[in-house]
């Protein structure tokens, strides 16, 4: 069993799910817009991660306000699930991030 955890809109996460089906895995897609994550998925994303969960790139990082930016990343993916990079991938307790060549190279 895998986990995808992403937003609907994501083409990114659209495409790991597409390929992690047809590679034969059984996806489990979850939308942390519709489902938000708990406090504790939060902590073990931030916990294995860093601050790097954050896409400072996006526009939702962008759009925060001076506070929000300084917050911690607990605090900013509480606030706006989708500013998580994505996707992240869960099998077997163990955590990837992104869908990069070797995220790719790992699951297919």
């Amino acid at each position: 069993m895998m986990i995808l955890y992403g937003i609907s809109t994501c083409d990114t996460c659209k495409k790991a799910q597409k390929e992690l089906t047809a590679a034969g895995h059984q996806v489990t897609f979850r939308d942390v817009r519709a489902t938000p994550l708990s406090a504790d998925e939060i902590d073990r994303l931030v916990g294995t991660f860093g601050d790097a969960i954050i896409n400072k790139s996006s526009t939702t990082y962008r759009s925060f306000g001076e506070f929000l930016k300084a917050s911690d990343p607990e605090a900013q993916l509480a606030a706006q699930p989708a500013v998580m990079k994505r996707p992240v991938i869960e099998r077997d307790g163990a955590l990837t991030m992104g869908w990069d060549e070797t995220v790719r190279a790992k699951y297919l």
